[in-house]
């Protein structure tokens, strides 16, 4: 294994393990307190909730692709994995050897992704003609991803046959009954057929053959599929480091009011991977960011543990983007959909808003 201490050291030292949401706000904040490595399998950073827009418009995801370098000039970026840690160090899948002061947990979600900026702009170029050339489109699951999804296609593509197929008793479980009615009823209005309380074989199409079961004995004919279900978190990993103790019988990581790993003085989780009881969204996980920065800076500089500030979990507000101009908004109080929520979100779904916050212009295609 190669060994890479950092020059500066004088416990500045900071490691952060994911480049998403969480991780690429964090690196940003901290980059001229402290001496900071962002250690992520990929060498950008994408505005995920942006996604789905990509895929119907590939020239979208140039904006919502960003190499860590051009938000993280002062700062080293590694490209691979991490796959251990001690009470000192991390490693990495290439056998790079980091020591740390202080360490972020930021992975979120476990996904199979392409390495290079460059490589994932391919991936979306081709999921659109492969959407362009086809004239009925499967969508499976009725969670957020397959809800937009849904929509994007039924918006920009109002001619092909889409059907969505959800194996829960309703879309959108995370929220309300009342904002997934809403969003059921306008997607009705665009014609995407919706199947409830059904699962897909997506093996059941032989060569040749474009029509799929599901568990209800329905048959869908589709030219194309998109499997939108939920992913694991990524933490399995976590089992053989010395955090193995600290995570929940979910794979979360628990943390204490401060974001730090409960017990432990200098290592902290952000985003989807902490046991924080509130809805997982990105604006929650860029809110962890900036507390979990703040700490760290206060730490770095001798400040008194008293003055550490807490995270107060957010409130139930979600709002899914129904193509262009529409989207449904749920709120504590209430829950709205149509043209005006759309105006909060969908027409650019808060991209320009994600690359300010690192820095970056908002419009400016990198």
């Amino acid at each position: 294994m190669e060994r890479t201490e950092s020059e500066s050291g004088n416990g500045r030292r900071v490691v952060v393990i994911g480049g998403g949401v969480a991780g690429s706000l964090a690196s940003k904040s901290l980059q001229f307190d402290s001496d900071v490595t962002l250690i992520d399998p990929k060498e950008y950073f994408e505005i995920t909730w942006a996604s789905l827009r990509s895929m119907v418009e590939p020239s979208f995801a140039e904006r919502t692709l960003i190499n860590h370098k051009k938000y993280l000039q002062n700062g080293r970026v590694v490209t691979s994995p991490a796959v251990n840690i001690t009470s000192s160090q991390v490693v990495t899948a290439d056998g790079l050897v980091f020591g740390y002061d202080y360490l972020v947990i930021a992975t979120g979600h476990k996904d199979v992704l392409p390495k290079t900026r460059q490589e994932k702009l391919s991936q979306y170029q081709s999921e659109y003609e492969k959407i362009k050339s086809s004239e009925s489109i499967l969508i499976v699951g009725g969670g957020p991803s397959g809800v937009e999804l849904a929509a994007e296609i039924a918006v920009d593509f109002p001619e092909k046959k889409v059907t969505l197929v959800h194996n829960g008793p309703r879309l959108l479980e995370f929220v309300g009954q009342k904002a997934a009615d809403k969003a059921f009823d306008w997607l009705k209005t665009k014609k995407v057929e919706v199947i409830l309380n059904q699962r897909v074989d997506l093996s059941s199409a032989s060569d040749g053959d474009k029509n799929y079961r599901t568990s209800g004995g329905e048959t869908v004919h589709a030219d194309c599929y998109f499997l939108c279900t939920g992913k694991p978190l990524s933490s399995e990993w976590l089992k053989a480091t010395v955090l193995k103790d600290d995570l929940d019988g979910k794979g979360r990581l628990v943390v204490d009011e401060y974001l730090r790993v409960k017990g432990r003085k200098n290592v902290f989780a952000i985003g989807d991977i902490t046991d924080i009881p509130e809805m997982k969204q990105g604006y929650l996980a860029e809110k962890h960011a900036s507390v979990a920065a703040k700490n760290i800076k206060l730490l770095m500089s001798g400040g008194n543990e008293k003055k550490l500030s807490s995270y107060k979990p957010g409130s139930d507000i979600a709002i899914i983007s129904l193509g262009r101009k529409d989207s449904v908004a749920q709120f504590p109080f209430i829950t709205v959909s149509g043209c005006v929520p759309g105006l909060l979100k969908s027409k650019d779904l808060f991209v320009g808003k994600t690359r300010k916050a690192r820095g970056l212009d908002p419009n400016i295609v990198d």
